[in-house]
């Protein structure tokens, strides 16, 4: 009899799973690795889950809208679309799965930037299909050219970029997808703490699908919610491989509801940048070098006492703070980042406790 790995795909056995930041199950910890927002969602956003389960949680005998057909509607009205340009997923990561289903696999190549979300190539590998990297160098500035040059199929960049927080001109976007003849996929999960992004440049280009997430600066990320833009002919695509009912009854009535807050969420989006600005300047006096931030952390390149950087500087610190129960996130597997930290922006205690941390590692024990 065969084992249930014979049985498989030929190529599932080999598979790696994507490694999120580190959970943990007790809230003792300051746990600034996954990047998720320092203050609660919207007051609105449990007044309408309440409303929903209207004191007997009646309604999650039924179905939600299959398609959240509410929620793309005042999606597409908030971005100036139709509906049908619009698909909501389980978080964000539920649409880059749909569009590597259908963009993905096989021979045809998808293609990404290093370094980036690191789900990419996880999603490829589950559908069998062939991966290509164009890497930064340390300047982080985006290799337009060799984008639009891509032979590949569909082609992913994060704007502002994971891990290091640099955002990428709308105007450079655009020179791509002058040129380049594959799906252009904007994934703008930080775009609300950027100055730019390129949601404007849906009328121009076909082939380009934005996607946004309500996890970072909504406070969402435990209710799961991410949305997609893109030309009709797109999102008619997503729509053919999207699982049913992809969405719960209870996330589109919170998503909605944060969506329509907008002063709320203004007052956050203003307050983490504020943070993420002033912890730059006070660590880069310090003389640690620190990309430039479009979103809501910052990536870090820790010096330690005797002026030292490089990957076991940041691997020591990264340890030291584990040990006072701070969590960051560190990327030890590439040249290029090895050297860094990416720190969380998280609330004025949390990051003031971050930097007491680092003042008593760079203190030599007596």
């Amino acid at each position: 009899m065969k084992s249930p790995s014979q049985l498989a795909r030929s190529h599932v056995p080999a598979l790696h799973a994507y490694t999120p930041g580190f959970q943990p199950t007790d809230g003792e910890w300051i746990k600034l690795n996954t990047n998720e927002c320092p203050y609660p969602p919207s007051p609105k956003v449990a007044e309408a889950i309440n409303a929903e389960l209207g004191g007997d949680a009646t309604s999650l005998r039924l179905y939600p809208s299959p398609t959240s057909a509410p929620l793309r509607e005042l999606i597409a009205g908030r971005h100036g679309l139709t509906p049908d340009q619009v698909i909501v997923g389980n978080g964000s990561d539920d649409i880059l799965n749909l569009l590597v289903r259908v963009f993905g696999g096989g021979e045809a190549a998808t293609a990404f930037t290093f370094p980036s979300y690191s789900l990419y190539p996880v999603l490829v590998a589950i559908e069998d299909g062939r991966s290509e990297l164009i890497e930064f160098d340390r300047s982080m500035r985006l290799p337009v050219e060799r984008i639009a040059t891509s032979g590949a199929t569909a082609f992913f960049l994060t704007s502002p970029n994971a891990p290091t927080g640099v955002g990428f001109p709308t105007v450079e976007i655009e020179a791509i997808l002058a040129k380049y003849e594959g799906i252009l996929v904007v994934d703008e999960a930080y775009a609300p703490f950027a100055e730019e992004d390129a949601v404007s440049l849906l009328a121009r280009y076909p082939r380009l699908v934005v996607v946004r997430t309500l996890s970072k600066a909504h406070a969402l990320a435990g209710l799961r919610v991410g949305y997609a833009l893109a030309s009709a002919e797109t999102i008619g695509l997503l729509d053919r491989v999207r699982d049913s009912y992809n969405v719960n009854r209870l996330t589109q009535v919170a998503a909605a509801a944060a969506l329509t807050d907008d002063a709320y969420y203004s007052d956050v989006i203003a307050r983490i940048k504020d943070t993420r600005d002033r912890w730059a300047k006070a660590w880069g006096e310090r003389g640690w070098f620190i990309y430039e931030s479009a979103a809501n952390f910052l990536f870090v390149e820790p010096r330690n006492a005797a002026g030292e950087s490089g990957p076991g500087v940041a691997a020591e610190l990264f340890d030291f703070l584990k040990s006072r129960k701070i969590l960051v996130r560190a990327f030890p597997s590439h040249a290029l980042t090895a050297p860094f930290l990416r720190i969380s922006v998280g609330s004025d205690d949390e990051m003031l406790a971050v930097d007491e941390a680092i003042q008593a590692w760079l203190t030599p024990a007596p």
